[in-house]
């Protein structure tokens, strides 16, 4: 048996992993030498398709003058010159770009961030509201403000207390009344909420008016909002970031997974002067404490600088529309299939729930399904009975074909 301990893997019911190696466009490659189309996106971070030429290069580019730099009281070019695009591209008023390595690092700065922004202001605020079938990471402040159950019961102990909201129904005013009774108490210090798509939770939408109302109560009350664009941005709601369908911006915003179009780890919290100023002061006392070793790699700057250019020199916005349709066609001829309901779609993301008895994340037609998909060339990673197809923006027509064949040809 292999020494290595796998993520959100159960050694003692799965088979053996594949050996992958060698990467390409929309596939993997196995060491017996079969082709697996991609079609989570590697977890959700690959923007373009695998060993994207352009930021292939600027990482080799960047290894010829720098490696890791240590970033408490240095910088550098590269993660410099990133910042400055990421404010540009950003929704307004987002200035200030603190570097981290995950998308969990990234949503932790945000919730220190947050509370220490009311401490300094000399406000005892510290209540987060979250919505109900939230993920936002696996560390410990992240759990706290995702959803309880199968991912983290083992951890409650360590895990501090949040408001919850429902789930948005229908034109999502039971989410928005129970968050405008909520910040009317003036204990509310953040709502963090993942825009338009909850992902880990069943990849659930709701409407881009629902996001705005949200924000209209934020300010009503003075709370800040954390958009958690962790798996949203970077394309995959068919904008470059999801808050941009709602013409809204975030106090803060966590962006990481396609920040780098999926290459190499790095992550970014980004946050109003407002958040900045309050921690910016001759009182040492209100420095921000927090830091990776990692922040700011330069390798991995330079990567994340390929893929803004890319973002900046290519149709991206074309291309999404494109494979958004490309979806939506194919999405329409499972809905009228009986074995399915729910069918939806933000942009790039497509998702049908298979109907079975056992639902919910540990439904055994989780892992049948997965192990169909492989069998069918097809990387896909059901949630539960929910399956989703969350493709890098490289894949065609065929490609598509071929997940959604596989998908249709499952028999339960």
């Amino acid at each position: 048996m292999s020494a290595v301990w796998h993520p959100f893997f159960q050694h003692a019911t799965e088979p053996q992993p594949p050996q992958i190696t060698r990467t390409e466009g929309a596939y993997l490659e196995t060491a017996d030498g079969r082709r697996l189309l991609d079609g989570v996106s590697s977890w959700w971070v690959v923007t373009h398709g695998h060993r994207q030429p352009q930021i292939v290069q600027a990482i080799r580019e960047a290894t010829e003058s720098l490696d890791q730099v240590i970033f408490a009281g240095l910088t550098h070019a590269p993660a410099e010159e990133l910042a400055t695009e990421l404010v540009g591209m950003a929704p307004a008023g987002l200035d200030h770009v603190f570097y981290s390595d995950s998308g969990s690092t990234a949503v932790e700065v945000a919730l220190k961030m947050a509370l220490g922004y009311w401490r300094h202001e000399g406000d005892g605020r510290h209540r987060i509201a979250v919505i109900e079938d939230s993920y936002h990471g696996d560390t410990i402040g992240t759990m706290s403000v995702g959803e309880r159950g199968v991912f983290n019961a083992a951890y409650d102990p360590l895990m501090f207390a949040v408001d919850r909201l429902p789930f948005p129904a229908g034109d999502g005013q039971n989410t928005l009344d129970a968050f405008e009774a909520l910040a009317k108490s003036g204990q509310m210090a953040a709502l963090i909420l993942e825009p338009l798509v909850l992902g880990a939770g069943g990849m659930r939408m709701y409407p881009a008016t629902v996001l705005a109302g949200l924000r209209q109560i934020c300010d009503r009350h003075d709370v800040l909002l954390i958009a958690d664009e962790v798996m949203t941005g970077w394309g995959r709601t068919g904008r470059l970031w999801a808050c941009d369908h709602a013409g809204i911006a975030p106090d803060i915003m966590c962006t990481s997974k396609g920040l780098t179009g999926g290459v190499v780890p790095l992550a970014a919290t980004l946050a109003s002067g407002r958040i900045f100023d309050a921690h910016c002061s001759t009182d040492r006392t209100r420095t921000f404490y927090h830091s990776s070793s990692y922040t700011a790699n330069p390798i991995a700057c330079a990567a994340a600088l390929a893929q803004v250019r890319l973002w900046q020199d290519s149709p991206m916005q074309s291309r999404l529309d494109d494979l958004g349709a490309m979806q939506s066609a194919r999405l329409a001829r499972l809905a009228a299939d009986d074995r399915f309901e729910n069918p939806r779609q933000w942009g790039t993301v497509a998702a049908l729930d298979l109907k079975v008895r056992d639902g919910g994340y540990l439904a055994e037609t989780g892992p049948r399904m997965r192990a169909h998909f492989m069998e069918k060339g097809v990387l896909l990673r059901p949630l539960g009975n929910t399956v989703y197809v969350l493709p890098p923006y490289c894949v065609t027509e065929e490609d598509l074909d071929l997940a959604w064949d596989a998908i249709a040809s499952f028999q339960g």
